[in-house]
């Protein structure tokens, strides 16, 4: 399913609303590492991918733009070890 996630950089997230009710990631940027910090879907959205959805925005953009991220979020920290296609953008791991 497609979601329509809006990058909120005065709030420093990542944010799609469905059925009214507001999901999230959010993020604190450092120089050029993105230190996500905190991945949030209400429980009644649960199962429906938009945690997934809104990670692999967060790290398309990351990617875009030429920056790195620190996942401190267990949720993100998970979604990279399971798409290690990922993992060149974790800050530390270059070289």
């Amino acid at each position: 399913m497609e979601y329509n996630i809006i990058h909120n950089e005065e709030k420093s997230r990542f944010e799609t609303e469905v059925e009214g009710l507001l999901s999230l990631v959010d993020y604190r940027k450092r120089d050029n590492i993105f230190l996500v910090t905190h991945t949030e879907v209400p429980p009644q959205l649960e199962g429906r991918g938009i945690a997934g959805a809104l990670t692999r925005t967060l790290l398309d953009y990351i990617r875009d733009n030429g920056y790195k991220v620190h996942p401190i979020c267990p949720y993100t920290k998970a979604y990279i070890q399971r798409h290690p296609e990922y993992e060149d953008i974790v800050a530390g791991n270059e070289g």
